[in-house]
């Protein structure tokens, strides 16, 4: 029985030796995946910057494009972007985080919620031109919405939907069930859970997914190509606000517009080397937009988490 007892020892020591081994080799290979990948990133970044920096300034940001390199700038870019970005948000983020509140506190677990479970997952696959195509379609044909900025924020909000859905059952799920049945004890309804409870708590999560899924749809082309972005554009949309009651203008969202991808797309395909400059910088100026989305997720999620006590 000791020899028995001594084999199966050694034979459980072996097999944790091994899984060590395994974790260790794992985790050296994830850390050299991130620093290639991070290290990419950084040359990428730094090249543009490189060559568009003669092009960083006041000027670039604040003229019109002009069919002169050296006149050229990003101002009816950077404004359709932001008004598109307005419009995305303000579609994806209630549709989202209410469809992953029924999910998660509401919806039976069957066979049907199972198959709207699988679907959301794999929209977050579908190339974006099939939104594009979708979006062509639907709201600039069927609903007569035009080439305008709200069927532009629309196609974005549909691309970026699955993402936000999934993120948010994440941030949902992650909040423990004892508060969830602490305040059912306590006489509170399943709304009241969710609204003063659940929400509060994957707040953090719930805003992360939302900025992740912006920093996608802030550099997508090919849907915003589709649906017919101009790829010149030398006026500004109406503005969001007026100075007469009740300030507030919803004509810009009929609008024509472009965005910042369309722009350095136009600048691209022109021969000119200096148009290549103005690409550059504008490719500079929205990955660091980017990364500033994305930076502002990661602060977010840690001010939530700081303020939560388990």
């Amino acid at each position: 029985m000791a020899a028995v007892a001594n084999l199966v020892s050694a034979q459980t020591q072996h097999v944790l030796r091994s899984a060590k081994l395994m974790d260790k080799v794992f985790v050296i290979a994830g850390l050299c995946i991130l620093f290639a990948s991070l290290l990419t990133l950084a040359i990428l970044f730094f090249d543009l910057v490189r060559d568009g920096a003669p092009r960083f300034g006041w000027d670039f940001l604040s003229n019109f494009p002009s069919r002169k390199a050296e006149r050229a700038g990003i101002l009816s870019a950077w404004v359709g972007t932001c008004l598109v970005m307005l419009v995305t948000v303000l579609v994806a983020m209630p549709i989202g985080v209410a469809a992953a509140i029924y999910l998660e506190e509401y919806a039976p677990k069957n066979f049907f919620t199972a198959i709207i479970e699988i679907n959301v997952t794999n929209l977050a696959g579908v190339p974006s031109i099939i939104y594009g195509l979708l979006a062509l379609g639907l709201f600039v044909y069927k609903l007569g919405l035009g080439q305008s900025i709200v069927s532009a924020g629309l196609t974005l909000a549909l691309l970026i939907l699955p993402i936000v859905i999934v993120a948010s059952r994440e941030a949902i799920r992650a909040v423990p069930k004892t508060i969830r049945e602490a305040a059912y004890g306590l006489g509170a309804t399943r709304w009241e859970v969710t609204k003063d409870h659940v929400l509060p708590y994957s707040s953090g999560g719930i805003l992360t997914g939302l900025i992740i899924g912006m920093s996608r749809a802030i550099g997508e082309t090919a849907p915003i190509i589709t649906i017919g972005a101009l790829a010149f554009i030398a006026f500004l949309p109406t503005s969001p606000v007026s100075g007469e009651f009740p300030y507030v203008n919803f004509s810009w969202l009929s609008d024509p517009f472009t965005v910042m991808p369309i722009q350095m797309f136009n600048w691209v395909s022109r021969p000119d080397p200096a148009f290549q400059v103005n690409a550059a910088a504008a490719g500079a100026i929205l990955l660091g937009m980017t990364l500033l989305m994305n930076g502002v997720a990661i602060y977010v999620r840690y001010q939530f988490r700081k303020k939560i006590n388990w």
